[in-house]
């Protein structure tokens, strides 16, 4: 049985067809047995972070509960990102598709392979406006995304394009 404690994840997509990048992505997410997905935000269009030489991505959030470890699920997501054909070629570069865990309820942890909140997060349109629509309830979550979209300066542009799940890119 799952623990009440949320945990948040950043999911995008920037290689064709992001789309069903993402929704292969949710699927496999919702099929595993140590994970019940509560919430998953609008769906944006986002200008590419740290290398803007290349495709607009599509992003969720997406908040679920787990049994899992921390590290059992960044094990989980890696997985879905290789059955997904993720291919880490260049830093911040073009990929089919990209899941991080970005918050996990009150939890504040470093090691060398995971950092809980996300390193990047505060600095982050498309983590932070996702997330905050689906945690703004969440008494751990809510107020920590709201600090830090009040400190943020990314200027760059993001888009809600709603539910895109019916179309084909």
């Amino acid at each position: 049985m799952p623990s009440d404690e949320r945990v948040y994840l950043s999911i995008g997509s920037n290689i064709h067809p992001r789309v069903k990048n993402i929704e292969h992505a949710l699927a496999d997410l919702r099929a595993l047995p140590t994970v019940q997905v509560v919430a998953v935000s609008n769906w944006y269009e986002t200008e590419p972070w740290g290398n803007r030489e290349q495709a607009n991505f599509y992003n969720v959030s997406v908040a679920l509960t787990t049994t899992l470890t921390p590290d059992e699920l960044l094990v989980e997501l890696h997985t879905i990102e290789q059955q997904l054909h993720r291919q880490r070629l260049i830093h911040w570069g073009p990929r089919t598709i990209d899941l991080d865990i970005i918050f996990w309820g009150a939890r504040h942890m470093q090691t060398a392979t995971l950092t809980i909140p996300h390193a990047q997060a505060a600095h982050r349109n498309f983590v932070l406006l996702p997330t905050i629509e689906i945690a703004a309830d969440d008494p751990f979550v809510g107020p920590e995304v709201q600090a830090m979209l009040a400190a943020n300066h990314d200027t760059s542009w993001i888009k809600k394009v709603g539910n895109v799940s019916e179309q084909h890119d």
